[in-house]
């Protein structure tokens, strides 16, 4: 058991786990802005190893091997593009960012749920047309009820987002972590030049 823990230890020490590389890609933009497009230090330094990737920005944290030793990669670039999708995933994770993460009803952040517009029980659709973010206390007070009958509105009618739509909107919404070195290449809380 005690060998275990050691090889674990030494093969992922807990400080290397914290050196997230961005992935850019070949024109230079995030792949994704929420999530942000990130990938583990290994997955970065395998890349750059097997030339799939350049190095734009590094850490002041090296890794070792028995022979070779490198500083681990804070921002890479595809050296091939990647045409971004054109259609959008219907997921809970894109309804709530079209949604800006807040109820539709009431525009209470936080522990969100989705409801459908026109319940499924009057024949409404699970679709970007009918289902909408919504606290836990207005899709209750809805239930499976008309809009006109629950005495509720929504903040905005709900539609398909466009790809280019959430990319812009995942823009508004950092991680809680932003190295330095990220800045330049994501825009977010970045000085611009007078």
């Amino acid at each position: 058991m005690d060998g275990d823990f050691r090889r674990e230890f030494v093969r992922e020490p807990a400080f290397l786990k914290q050196h997230p590389a961005l992935v850019l890609n070949a024109d230079y933009r995030p792949l994704s802005y929420y999530p942000l497009s990130l990938w583990p230090w290994q997955e970065a330094v395998k890349a750059a190893w097997l030339n799939r990737v350049d190095i734009v920005a590094e850490y002041d944290t090296w890794v070792h091997s028995p022979s070779t030793e490198i500083r681990i990669p804070s921002v890479v670039v595809l050296k091939d593009y990647v045409k971004p999708q054109k259609r959008v995933a219907f997921t809970r994770f894109n309804l709530f960012l079209r949604d800006e993460f807040c109820c539709q009803y009431c525009g209470a952040k936080g522990d969100l749920t989705f409801d459908h517009v026109v319940p499924r029980a009057s024949g409404g659709i699970t679709s970007w047309e009918n289902v909408v973010a919504a606290c836990a206390p207005c899709n209750l007070r809805k239930g499976s009820k008309s809009l006109r009958r629950a005495g509720m509105s929504l903040r905005k009618p709900p539609r398909p987002p466009s790809a280019e739509e959430l990319r812009n909107m995942g823009r508004r919404f950092p991680p809680n972590h932003l190295h330095d070195s990220w800045l330049d290449f994501l825009y977010w809380d970045a000085e611009l030049d007078a």
